[in-house]
């Protein structure tokens, strides 16, 4: 329990430290597609740069998923009860 608080305050800390700006991120993008050969101002380099976006939003889902977020939180605390 405590080492996925911990793993989740290291994960939200480490999300807050972009290293690339978005501009900076199209950027690259419009330059690995231009080194698979694709020009500026056509469907194909649109579409080269979809993919990589679709790619890089499935890896965010897939760390997600893999987190196991989705197993319910119980907590248990014991109530004395008095036996007369």
């Amino acid at each position: 329990m405590k080492l996925q608080i911990v793993t989740l305050l290291a994960a939200a800390l480490l999300a807050g430290c972009t290293t690339m700006t978005p501009e900076e991120r199209r950027s690259a993008d419009e330059e690995t597609c231009r080194s698979y050969g694709f020009t500026k101002r056509n469907d194909a380099f649109a579409e080269c740069l979809q993919r990589i976006e679709l790619d890089r939003r499935a890896e965010r889902r897939s760390q997600l998923d893999s987190m196991q977020f989705s197993r319910p939180m119980v907590v248990y605390r014991p109530v004395p009860v008095r036996v007369r």
